[in-house]
């Protein structure tokens, strides 16, 4: 549904991305991972038609993104990551504008906004502007379904709304999925990655690793601990010192640590590390084994 060979694409002397390939299966979520500046607005604008690539080609549902532009709008839904629906306008009026937009109408395709549009159908006379980030979120959903799209383009929907949000939304796209819908969602938080069935990871607009999220941890093969103490700032700084340590760095409100392959030698590594930072005056020591997450992956090959 969504074929993208070699795009690349320069603001001035600012390589934004740089020779991406990737293909989106039908009724496929694909998650575009990486922090803010790593290339995916770029991308997603490119592939909706938005803007021009330097060079490389990319389709969408078989059409090409710069020869067949007119036709592939009518057939891809696209939500941007800043809130761009009209503000001054209630929750109705902007579905009926949208929907007017492609010849249609809410009645027409309630079936599959209903999940969604019934949460926020009780504030129809509400502007849009006076909306918490959560139902904004819903209504520019809603707002991109309504001509009933083959491919949904989601850049960075969770941002800027809370955890609950963020987590209704995602079973909202698993809906969606369950539907035949395909998808390309961007976004910076490591832990949607997993809700995906595939990901990219992508840094200062390179793809790193494609494949699925337990592909990804499965290619983490470094013993790896989660560790602290009574002052993690000089821990992390210690244990970076630490011949053995490959890296070491804040997660959460541990530390975690990469260890080389043969830095445990005959006493182990949690009792090393523990010796370690004893000789280093630490206090109230913990240090246990950590699962490796889409995150450490994630640095692991940004470091590399």
């Amino acid at each position: 549904m969504i074929s993208v060979n070699n795009i690349s694409k320069a603001y001035g002397a600012v390589q934004a991305i740089q020779d991406i390939s990737f293909e989106v299966s039908k009724g496929e979520i694909f998650g575009l991972i990486g922090p803010d500046g790593a290339g995916k607005t770029t991308l997603f604008r490119i592939l909706t038609t938005l803007i021009l690539a330097d060079k490389g080609q990319a389709s969408v549902a078989g059409m090409d993104v710069v020869k067949n532009y007119k036709d592939l709008r009518q057939i891809i839904g696209y939500m941007p990551g800043r809130f761009s629906l009209y503000q001054d306008l209630t929750v109705k009026e902007n579905l009926e504008f949208f929907a007017s937009v492609f010849g249609t109408s809410i009645r027409e395709h309630y079936d599959l906004i209903a999940p969604i549009y019934s949460q926020i159908e009780p504030f129809n006379h509400r502007r849009a502007g006076a909306l918490s980030g959560g139902m904004k979120q819903k209504l520019a959903l809603c707002c991109a379904l309504i001509h009933k799209p083959e491919v949904l383009f989601l850049d960075e929907p969770g941002t800027g709304v809370d955890p609950v949000s963020r987590k209704e939304f995602w079973e909202m796209l698993g809906s969606l999925k369950r539907q035949g819908l395909t998808m390309l969602v961007s976004t910076p938080y490591m832990d949607e990655a997993e809700l995906c069935d595939r990901v990219a990871l992508i840094q200062k607009g390179k793809i790193m690793s494609i494949d699925t999220p337990q592909g990804i941890i499965d290619a983490f093969t470094s013993p790896l601990f989660a560790a602290r103490s009574d002052n993690m700032y000089q821990l992390i700084n210690d244990l970076r010192s630490m011949e053995g340590v490959a890296d070491c760095y804040a997660f959460g409100e541990y530390a975690h640590v990469k260890m080389a392959a043969s830095a445990a030698g005959s006493i182990g590594y949690i009792d090393a590390l523990h010796t370690y930072l004893q000789g280093k005056k630490h206090q109230q020591i913990e240090i246990k084994p950590a699962v490796a997450t889409v995150e450490d992956c994630f640095i692991e090959l940004m470091k590399n």
